[in-house]
C-alpha cells in the first residue's frame, strides 16, 4: 500500500517528535521530513515533495501562513494543513483564503490529525470541529472583507514585505536578512523604508510591535538564521 508522505513543520522539537510518534503507528502515513523554521519548510517541501505538509503558524524566519502560501505556489500538488494553538477566525479565514487544506487546533484529540491528513490527501478540506460551526455562522452574518491576517488598518503587504518584517521583528540585522533571503543589503533597506512608509512607522521597535499585534510573530519568539 502506497503511504501518504508528510512533512512536519514546528519550531519545537518535542512537538515534532510527538506528531511523528502519533503518525508512525498509522499504516498508510509516512513522515518523510521535518522543519523547524518556515523557510526550512518551504525548502524541504521543494526538495522532498511530500503530499501533505503539517505546519504551525508561529514559526521563526517565516510564519506558517506565509510559508504555506509559498509552498502552495512552488509545489501546487502538495496539500497544507495548519496545526496551531490559535483559534482566531482571522487566522482560519486567511488559511482558507491562501488555499490550505485544513486548520486544526493543537488541543484537539490525537485521532483527528491522521483523519485530516487523509482528507487533505483526498482533496477534501478539514476544519477543526471546534471552529467550523463558528466560522460558518460568522460568514453568514458578515460579508467577507478583503483584508488578510497581516493587514491591520487594511494595509496590504506583499509576500516579500511580510518576510522582511518578520525578520526585522525577530531581531535580524540587515546583513542577516539579506543572507537569509538571498538579496542585497540595499534591497533589504529599501523594503524596510517601504514598510515604514506604508505603515506610518518610523523605528524598528514600532515595526516589531506591529508584527506582534498582527500575528506575524509571537512575543518572545526566537530567531533561527540558516
Amino acid at each position: 500500500m502506497k503511504k501518504i508522505t508528510v512533512l512536519l513543520a514546528d519550531d519545537h522539537a518535542i512537538v515534532r517528535e510527538g506528531l511523528r510518534a502519533l503518525l508512525e503507528i498509522e499504516p498508510d502515513i509516512e513522515v518523510v521530513g521535518e522543519a523547524e523554521t518556515g523557510r526550512q519548510a518551504v525548502r524541504r517541501t521543494q526538495r522532498l515533495l511530500p503530499e501533505v505538509v503539517v505546519i504551525d503558524i508561529a514559526m521563526p524566519q517565516l510564519n506558517g501562513l506565509e510559508a504555506a502560501r509559498q509552498i502552495l505556489k512552488a509545489v501546487p500538488a502538495t496539500r497544507v494543513l495548519i496545526l496551531s494553538a490559535h483559534r482566531d477566525d482571522e487566522y482560519v479565514e486567511e488559511a482558507i483564503r491562501i488555499g490550505a487544506a485544513g486548520y486544526l487546533i493543537k488541543q484537539t484529540s490525537a485521532h483527528v490529525l491522521p483523519e485530516a491528513i487523509r482528507k487533505a490527501h483526498n482533496g477534501e478540506t478539514y476544519l477543526d470541529p471546534s471552529i467550523s460551526k463558528r466560522l460558518v455562522d460568522r460568514r453568514q452574518d458578515e460579508p467577507r472583507g478583503a483584508t488578510g491576517w497581516h493587514q491591520a488598518g487594511k494595509v496590504r503587504l506583499t509576500s516579500r514585505e511580510v518576510e522582511i518584517l518578520q525578520l526585522i521583528a525577530e531581531g535580524a540585522a540587515n546583513k542577516q536578512t539579506a543572507d537569509a533571503l538571498g538579496i542585497s543589503i540595499k534591497t533589504v533597506e529599501k523594503h524596510r523604508q517601504n514598510l515604514m512608509r506604508k505603515l506610518h512607522i518610523h523605528d524598528t521597535a514600532g515595526l516589531t510591535r506591529y508584527a506582534i499585534a498582527s500575528g506575524i510573530i509571537e512575543s518572545g519568539i526566537r530567531i533561527v538564521i540558516e
